[in-house]
């Protein structure tokens, strides 16, 4: 794309003296300027097509990182690495008085993560499932959670194997893109409803706002988590959607880089912003000033990242639905979805992540996750790299078996998360491997 409606014949050494005559020429200046606004509108019309909210990427580059913070105006935030802070005067620490209380670093990553979901407060701990701990600790013995039926494997563990039988929860896991279950679920001691949209890993999306609806219609002091990590806050925003809590694992797409183990609760409430920090501070599941830095960086090109995600995904999930391998594609952005148009209307978008059930057993699927050669083999997602993964037996193993078979968790369930390299390629090592583990169909 030509930057300027007009080129100076000076701008470059190499170009020949009659070239830079022929440049001057009004004819050639109108065609440049010409060639210039279409590029512009198509790109714009382009921009539209995949829309975000506004300034996003202005806001994952400069808030918190504003260089008038630092003494020597450093434009990118200093690593301070210091556990403990001088204080002036006894008991009156300048801001801090020791890290896992609080910590420059940590400070900036926070507020950059709380303004891309436009909220209030955002706290950070060492991993998403310590985000997960704290945010269910507002919670007290006796107490009943409305959680979705599909909800990722560490989350559902967590809540079976320690809050249950360890602090006295009750918990009922329920489908809530059902509505009519969703009204049967709450209690007189219900106090909290979680959920991911899309969940992990069938994708299946609940409608925010209407659960949350009927969520305070019970009882207004429900609190409604929303568990972002598969579409990040470029994708959606639940708390604009009547959420109270979002929780991330800053590990997948936040982060992108397959290099940091982190997590967050974000919100606009201040009782729980109070019970969070009190969290980081008491129980001490905090992030380490070098984390921070690295995801404070990798957030710098989140913007630019979803949408090769998106991109990639999209064209994938397609093929894949085309293929005659393939039996069933689980992608929201697909108006083949369940439920693809209460995703249009809560989304500006989709992540990379897509699950789909192959024409096989275990044994076509380990054959297919076997052959793969630009897709690697491995748990987790959301990193610049495209990754595939069997749930039954890698991140859902801990599922009670009866439940994975009641939810489709079956062993021809593939999930990948879909990356940035060329989509060429990733599709292109797709076929082979359905090919290798389905020779004939």
């Amino acid at each position: 794309m030509v930057s300027s409606l007009s080129v100076s014949a000076s701008a470059s050494p190499f170009l020949s003296l009659p070239f830079r005559h022929f440049l001057r020429s009004p004819r050639v200046q109108l065609a440049i300027s010409s060639a210039f606004i279409r590029s512009l509108t198509h790109y714009r019309k382009q921009s539209r097509a995949m829309s975000t909210f506004p300034n996003f990427g202005t806001a994952a580059i400069h808030v918190g990182q504003e260089p008038e913070n630092w003494d020597m105006m450093q434009v990118v935030p200093p690593i301070s690495c210091s556990t403990t802070y001088k204080q002036e005067t006894a008991g009156q620490p300048k801001k801090h008085d020791y890290s896992r209380a609080g910590n420059p670093t940590r400070d900036v990553l926070e507020k950059n993560l709380a303004a891309l979901e436009d909220a209030k407060y955002c706290h950070t701990f060492s991993s998403g499932l310590a985000a997960t701990m704290a945010v269910v600790n507002i919670l007290k013995s006796g107490d009943h959670i409305v959680c979705s039926d599909d909800i990722y494997g560490g989350t559902q563990r967590f809540l079976r194997k320690v809050s249950i039988p360890n602090h006295g929860l009750q918990a009922d896991f329920v489908d809530l893109t059902k509505l009519s279950e969703v009204e049967k679920a709450f209690k007189p001691n219900t106090k909290m409803v979680w959920f991911e949209s899309p969940s992990n890993p069938l994708l299946k999306v609940v409608d925010i706002a209407t659960v949350t609806n009927i969520a305070k219609k019970h009882n207004p002091d429900i609190l409604v988590v929303v568990d972002n990590t598969f579409m990040s806050p470029y994708f959606q925003r639940p708390l604009s959607l009547g959420g109270d809590i979002v929780v991330h694992s800053i590990t997948k797409y936040i982060n992108g880089h397959s290099d940091v183990v982190m997590g967050c609760a974000i919100t606009d409430n201040d009782t729980v912003q109070k019970h969070l920090y009190f969290q980081q501070m008491a129980v001490g599941a905090v992030p380490s000033p070098f984390d921070c830095f690295l995801v404070n960086r990798g957030i710098k090109t989140l913007h630019l990242r979803m949408r090769a995600h998106y991109e990639n995904a999209l064209a994938i999930a397609k093929y894949l639905e085309a293929n005659e391998r393939i039996g069933k594609v689980l992608y929201p952005a697909l108006p083949s979805h369940p439920q693809h148009e209460v995703h249009k209307k809560q989304t500006k978008g989709m992540s990379g992540m897509i699950s789909f059930y192959l024409k096989g057993e275990l044994e076509q699927s380990s054959a297919f996750l076997s052959a793969l050669k630009v897709f690697t083999l491995a748990e987790s997602l959301g990193g610049y790299e495209s990754l595939a993964e069997l749930p039954s037996i890698m991140t859902h193993a801990s599922v009670p078996p009866e439940d994975r078979a009641k939810l489709g968790i079956t062993d021809n369930l593939i999930r990948i998360s879909v990356g940035c390299e060329d989509l060429d390629d990733l599709i292109a090592d797709l076929d082979q491997a359905l090919k290798s583990a389905i020779p004939r169909i």
